[in-house]
Formats: structure tokens, C-alpha cells, sequence
């Protein structure tokens, strides 16, 4: 062991947040565990990878599975069905920005993102998988090659908890979903984990990557991300620049920011559909394993999650101490 090993390991931080992903990993293997079983447990139970037989067309099924040669043959739609890949290759693409670390009410968004990733990268590592990692980052994004075992995904995890936030040119969410393309060398799921508040550049990337790949979105929001409440007198700063400004946030200017984070968040979702990627919501005010386990409900009964969910049940308006960062 280093010296640098050694002054990691008594550093109180560090150490915390080893305690807090070997509670993570619990979480996952052992609440989830029960939940979504079957060879794969994973986010994105059903097809795979290598053609099957066809079949007659049932209300349910997926149009993209539309097998159109035979439907023209016989005039009776049909569809194609896949046969279960064994060793599924996964990438998870972080974006890192600023807004994760802001300290709202209920926490930061960053423990949301770990949280996905853990949940992501422990349903996958197993029975010869890979699990790889690309995270935005200054001037280039982050390459973390896809490899198995639960060890590997504890690596990645580290990096995610440890990881700074902000991204310059070269290495932006758009910049990361095009290295995955180069990457990723064979058919797989890739999951985008981001909270969506930046510009919508990427949906061509993503539909790109489409053409080869299953997708999941995971979408991690803050309830201040979504309604901002009435306080009076307050500072708020963006993440990304540092800049503060002093408002007098009332009815008016609340009202105001909600239409302008729906208007927002319905280009984003909609963009995501476009690309045929289910959207998995996480709030820092919610359980997310009960939100994860009611997506895996929706998908396992032919759903396409949106959403939607993003908005419910939003927690009654307070200030947050010190003003509203934003």
C-alpha cells in the first residue's frame, strides 16, 4: 500500500463514502434481489439479442419487433421474437454536472446517480456481462472499459462518488454518448443517467446509438428542479458559473419558473421518445428503489415509462435554509 493508499483510507470522507456504497450495494442485491429476478435481472427485461421465431401479432407486443417480410407473406401481422442474450454488454453514460452536487432539501441529486449506477451495475454484472462507464468531464470524456464482476462495479462506483462535476468542450453528455459509440463493439443496453437541464443537443447522438443499442433513461430531479415556492427575499446561484442573483421570488415569478421547468422537461421527455428510450424518474424526495421497482412493473407489462411520474406527489412548498441554490 501507498502512501497516498494510506492517507485515503484515514481520510474520514473517503471513508464515509465507502460505508455508503457497500450500503448501496446491499440495497441493491438484497431489496431488489427478490424483485427482479429471472437470468437477467435487469431494467430492460424481454428481447435480446439474436432472432427468433415469428409469431402472430398480439395487442401488447412492441411495433419495433414487427417482422414485416412475414406479415406480407401471410397478411397476418407478425412479429419477430429474439432469444435471450447470455452476456449482455452495458454501458452507463454519467453526466456530471454541476447541479448534482447542489444541496436541496432533501440532499444532493449525485446520491441519485449512484444509486441508478449501483442498481444498473450490479442487475448486470453477472453470468459473463460487462459493464462499462463513460462520465463528461474537461476537455474529454471518461473511458471506463467494460468489464465483469461485481469488484468492477464497485470501481466504477468510486468513480462516480469521487468524480468532479462540469464539463468543458470535448467532453460534454453529447461528446460521451459519441464515445460510447466507438466503445461499445457489439449490441448492448446503454443507460444515460443525467438530470436534463442543459440544452437538448444530443437527441441526434442518442437516435444514433439507437441503431445498435437498447436504451434506458434515467432521469434525476430535485423538487426544486420542477416548482420553485413563494420565499420572498432570495439568493440563488447557478451551479455552472457561480453567479448569484438576489429575488424577490412571489406568486408571480414562482408561477413563471414552473411553466418555464414544464415547458423544459416536455422537450427534454419528448426528445427521449423520439429515440425509443423508457425514462426512469428519481427524486431525491422519494424512495428510489420503490420507483425502480414500479418502472421494472410498467416494463414487465409492455409499458414505455415517460416520466410523467417526475411531477407527482411533489412535497409541500418550504424554503430551503440559506435560499433556494439553483
Amino acid at each position: 500500500m501507498t502512501r497516498a493508499d494510506e492517507g485515503t483510507r484515514d481520510d474520514p470522507v473517503a471513508a464515509a463514502s465507502r460505508a455508503a456504497l457497500t450500503q448501496l450495494e446491499l440495497l441493491v442485491t438484497r431489496r431488489l434481489d427478490g424483485v427482479l429476478n429471472g437470468d437477467h435481472r435487469g431494467l430492460l427485461p424481454g428481447p435480446g439479442t439474436e432472432p427468433g421465431e415469428a409469431r402472430a401479432y398480439e395487442p401488447g407486443d412492441d411495433v419495433r419487433t414487427m417482422d414485416w417480410s412475414v406479415t406480407a407473406r401471410t397478411t397476418v401481422p407478425h412479429i419477430r421474437q429474439t432469444i435471450a442474450d447470455r452476456e449482455l454488454e452495458t454501458w452507463i453514460v454519467v453526466d456530471m454536472a454541476p447541479s448534482l452536487d447542489v444541496e436541496g432539501r432533501y440532499g444532493t441529486k449525485r446520491r441519485l446517480v449512484e444509486a441508478a449506477a449501483a442498481t444498473v451495475g450490479f442487475l448486470s454484472a453477472g453470468g459473463g456481462s460487462r459493464v462499462g462507464m463513460v462520465l463528461t468531464g474537461a476537455g474529454r470524456p471518461r473511458v471506463l472499459q467494460a468489464t465483469g464482476g461485481r469488484d468492477h462495479v464497485r470501481r466504477l462506483l468510486e468513480e462516480v462518488s469521487r468524480s468532479s462535476t462540469g464539463a468543458s468542450p470535448g467532453g460534454t453528455f453529447t461528446d460521451s454518448l459519441r464515445a460510447v459509440r466507438n466503445a461499445a463493439r457489439r449490441h448492448g443496453l446503454v443507460v444515460v443517467i443525467s438530470d436534463f437541464l442543459g440544452d437538448v443537443d444530443w437527441e441526434r447522438s442518442l437516435r444514433v446509438l439507437g441503431t445498435r443499442h437498447e436504451f434506458l433513461a434515467v432521469h434525476v430531479a430535485d423538487p426544486l428542479d420542477i416548482a420553485l415556492p413563494a420565499v420572498g427575499a432570495a439568493l440563488l446561484q447557478d451551479p455552472a458559473t457561480g453567479e448569484v442573483l438576489e429575488l424577490d421570488v412571489d406568486d408571480a415569478l414562482a408561477a413563471d419558473y414552473r411553466r418555464a421547468a414544464d415547458a423544459h422537461r416536455a422537450e427534454v421527455h419528448a426528445a427521449l421518445r423520439r429515440c425509443g428510450a423508457p425514462v426512469l424518474a428519481l427524486r431525491t424526495d422519494r424512495d428510489w428503489i420503490r420507483d425502480v421497482i414500479d418502472y421494472v412493473g410498467a416494463r414487465r407489462q409492455g409499458g414505455l415509462p415517460t416520466g410523467e411520474n417526475l411531477v407527482r406527489d411533489l412535497p409541500d412548498d418550504h424554503p430551503s435554509p440559506g435560499g433556494v441554490p439553483r
